[in-house]
């Protein structure tokens, strides 16, 4: 009887150390799991210059609110989502206490989608503009675990809570090499706004957007919550010139440039036969601008001849502008031979952007550059020609069905007209 509860005890005793066994990795991984994942503040301010009703006929607050619900439902399950808020809570005069006041109203880890936005659904415009103090308690919030982390700064005015400037607390944030950058929104279309938002930005590798529209800002937040979730890419700085003959030769990767109003920059990718170049272009206005503005790539052989072109133009609505474009290069035939391999595409980028009155033109403005060499397609037909690549088939078929419409038409014309003069 001893002896079968001894064998009991044990087995159970077995059982037990097995299942810690098991449990305590998953929970090591899990754990590991979450560290690593990618993080987002999204700092919101609530005072009470948020009651303006400015933005599509309501409020500065509703339109947050607004975005914020639809950027909720979007945020990928990979990425752990905070909310901190500044000047949501103290509404008096006292400027000490004001300049305290920020708070985390979600914290960073899963998203209880349900559970955020009613928290947000609480909000009122009340107080001070604390972005100091609120950028330096959000770095807090996600000062752990190896993942990217993401600021996203929303506001609709300038710090009010100086001599704590906020440039140089974004400057403090990324003197701590911890991976974190921020991204800052404006909803009001100022000078002084979007001089202290892009140099918040600037000093951490983020961007600055200005946003008048609740559609916009819905579309810009997303894009940087699912940024967050891509893998972390570290830009290289390179000089573009200013002929292809003296540009730099890039590979596959992510640069970075400056480019003054009106310049073009030149830079070379060397094209395997069979492989796709797919360059992309982003010029951010991180100074006013005047409205109309666009930016161009082209693709151009050694000797200046065009192979294709992406382009793109602004309506003033926003502070980056970007395009692209495709080259597949076709596999050498037996007769090519003697012909080198690869081909040297110079990629041109220019811009027409204009300065406003009073707006220094140097240093340029901000150049994101990505270049991917792929794979080409296995149909030579996709290699682009004269910029249209397979837009010539559908050329081709517009022309033919309008010249046999002509003829029908034609056809018909002059048989109405015999049947007229018949009658």
């Amino acid at each position: 009887m001893i002896t079968s509860k001894r064998l009991a005890a044990g087995v159970c005793a077995l059982l037990a150390a097995l299942t810690a066994g098991i449990a305590f990795p998953v929970a090591a991984v899990a754990d590991e799991t979450t560290a690593n994942a990618p993080k987002v503040d999204l700092v919101l301010d609530v005072s009470g210059s948020m009651r303006a009703k400015d933005i599509d006929g309501q409020s500065r607050m509703a339109a947050a609110k607004q975005a914020f619900n639809e950027v909720l439902d979007a945020t990928p399950e990979e990425v752990r989502l905070g909310i901190r808020t500044l000047g949501a809570n103290y509404p008096g005069d006292d400027r000490k206490t004001g300049c305290k006041d920020t708070a985390q109203l979600y914290p960073v880890g899963p998203l209880d989608r349900t559970e955020a936005k009613t928290a947000v659904a609480t909000l009122t415009p009340t107080g001070w503009t604390p972005i100091g103090p609120a950028l330096l308690k959000a770095a807090d919030d996600l000062d752990d675990g190896e993942g990217s982390k993401r600021i996203v700064l929303i506001t609709d005015g300038e710090d009010t809570c100086a001599p704590l400037d906020p440039c140089e607390v974004a400057r403090e944030i990324a003197a701590k090499d911890i991976g974190l950058t921020i991204d800052t929104l404006g909803l009001v279309p100022s000078t002084k706004l979007s001089r202290q938002l892009s140099c918040i930005a600037e000093a951490t590798g983020g961007t600055y957007t200005s946003v008048e529209h609740t559609d916009e800002l819905t579309d810009r937040v997303n894009q940087l919550v699912d940024r967050a979730a891509d893998p972390v890419v570290t830009p290289v700085a390179t000089q573009g010139a200013d002929a292809c003959a003296k540009a730099p030769t890039l590979k596959s990767g992510l640069y970075t440039d400056r480019e003054e109003f009106g310049q073009e920059r030149w830079y070379r990718v060397d094209v395997q036969a069979g492989q796709e170049l797919r360059a992309s272009v982003s010029v951010a206005a991180d100074r006013a601008v005047n409205p109309d503005y666009g930016t161009l790539l082209r693709a151009v052989t050694v000797h200046g001849r065009e192979i294709v072109r992406g382009e793109a133009a602004g309506i003033g609505r926003t502070d980056v502008i970007s395009t692209g474009l495709r080259y597949p290069k076709p596999e050498r035939d037996d007769d090519d031979s003697d012909k080198p391999a690869a081909e040297t595409v110079c990629l041109q980028v220019t811009n027409s952007f204009s300065a406003a009155s009073g707006v220094k033109t140097t240093p340029g403005m901000p150049l994101e550059l990505t270049v991917d060499l792929v794979d080409g397609p296995s149909n030579a037909s996709d290699v682009a020609s004269f910029g249209l690549g397979r837009g010539w088939w559908l050329l081709g078929a517009l022309i033919l069905a309008g010249f046999l419409a002509g003829l029908v038409w034609g056809w018909l014309s002059r048989w109405r007209v015999a049947v007229w003069r018949t009658n």
